[in-house]
């Protein structure tokens, strides 16, 4: 048998208000929110497209910063899943049966951190590196990325808490790094096949 930790004693209550609020909530407003737990990373895949095509604009070393955003994310992502099976908390629709507005995943799909939450705040803090303008509408979306999975039913809120923590460190910490690298980087990519993508010609 796999022991597993109970994550219902550290915030269950709040969850528990969350999805009776969810569950009291105008239709109109459960699917919106459902569709952008479902959904809502898209948006920070199109925002780091569109930072890398005006980032180019701002010289090579911009460039490769916002080239690093989606490597940032799928590191943050990793390390996120690496955490899940060392914790081994159980989804808190399991734990406290209850019916949520999302199907509740299946055991041994891990609650802690959300992933969704670290991959939305890594993209967001790498965004500000890029853009601040960028980075701030990431921030928000972020937050509401982390709502929303408390929302539909499938994390407590100190996983969302903790997974925002998880990437935006990562992301911080990535960034910071690469703020020193960013011109060697950009002279090596510029001196190969992929020339092209540190500059609009």
């Amino acid at each position: 048998m796999i022991m597993t930790f109970d994550g219902s004693s550290v915030d269950g209550s709040e969850y528990l208000d969350v999805v009776r609020l969810a569950r009291h909530a105008p239709a109109w407003l459960d699917g919106a929110v459902s569709f952008w737990s479902t959904y809502g990373l898209v948006v920070f895949a199109v925002l780091a497209v569109v930072g890398w095509w005006f980032a180019r604009r701002g010289g090579e070393a911009a460039a490769v910063r916002a080239l690093a955003v989606p490597v940032i994310v799928v590191l943050a992502y990793g390390l996120d899943s690496l955490l899940k099976p060392a914790v081994r908390e159980d989804r808190p629709c399991r734990s406290l049966r209850v019916n949520t507005l999302e199907t509740c995943p299946a055991p041994g799909d891990w609650s802690f951190p959300s992933n969704h939450a670290a991959i939305a705040a890594a993209a967001a803090v790498a965004l500000f590196f890029v853009s601040r303008r960028l980075g701030a509408v990431a921030a928000v979306a972020a937050l509401a990325m982390a709502v929303s999975r408390v929302w539909v039913g499938v994390h407590y809120p100190h996983d969302v808490v903790a997974g925002v923590l998880v990437g935006g460190l990562v992301a911080l910490t990535a960034m910071l790094v690469l703020r020193r690298w960013s011109l060697p980087l950009a002279r090596w990519i510029g001196s190969g096949h992929l020339r092209h993508l540190l500059s609009p010609s």
